[in-house]
């Protein structure tokens, strides 16, 4: 697969919480972080929209996200304001 990213992302592994409209909130792990997005790994998509905000528990850090592709347990997602 071909890496389209325009800034290369680091290694993490932090914890996290897909937040959907301000308050239905997914658990989620952050595998790799960067300026512009993140890859997540969640245990299921079910309910997750194309857009949400990602709360990244260690940072206590807010950041609103775009989901640029899916697999059955990752999305990749671009960093959008929240």
């Amino acid at each position: 697969m071909d890496d389209r990213r325009k800034v290369q992302r680091l290694r993490a592994l932090k914890g996290g919480r897909v937040a959907i409209n301000g308050a239905a909130c997914i658990d989620c792990r952050v595998r790799n972080m960067s300026a512009a997005g993140a890859c997540l790994e969640v245990v299921s998509q079910l309910g997750i929209p194309d857009d949400f905000n990602l709360m990244v528990t260690s940072d206590l850090a807010r950041q609103g996200c775009h989901v640029v592709w899916r697999s059955d347990s990752r999305l990749g997602v671009q960093f959008t304001s929240c």
